[in-house]
């Protein structure tokens, strides 16, 4: 003799199983996106240090520079992020089988997901674009 409540989380044991190895993919491919985007935007400002020289010799300010490279971080986040719900929103129907309570497509996740990946593109790319923002334009100039 068994309860109901343990019947019910042995039928839900795979399920949960499922749906965590799924989170836990989720949060690697969030930390890869990180760092992916941080590698990007510093080997762009690793090419780009003779024209941020120019640029700050010629009187570009701390904040434009940061601003640049963190639009290109940007854009290169929401590229993906549109790619992403559109190949998601496709994909789920394969996902609706594992899914109870909710539909395959949840708007507020939809809307969260976004967000998240776009702050993390602007923190991935803000390191290397302070960095960037910090070149000596005569070490810079001099460097090539």
């Amino acid at each position: 003799m068994r309860t109901m409540q343990e019947i019910s989380d042995k039928s839900l044991a795979r399920t949960s199983f499922t749906l965590g190895m799924l989170g836990i993919a989720g949060a690697m491919a969030l930390l890869l996106g990180i760092v992916g985007i941080y590698g990007v935007i510093s080997y762009a400002v690793s090419q780009r240090r003779r024209e941020i020289g120019i640029r700050l010799a010629l009187g570009a300010q701390q904040n434009e520079l940061k601003g640049m490279f963190v639009r290109d971080g940007l854009l290169l986040t929401g590229i993906g992020v549109v790619i992403g719900l559109g190949a998601s929103a496709a994909l789920m129907r394969l996902m609706k089988a594992i899914l109870f309570g909710t539909s395959p497509i949840d708007l507020p996740t939809y809307a969260a997901v976004p967000v998240i990946l776009l702050g993390a593109a602007v923190l991935a790319s803000y390191l290397p674009a302070s960095r960037a923002a910090k070149v000596d334009p005569v070490e810079a100039l001099r460097a090539e």
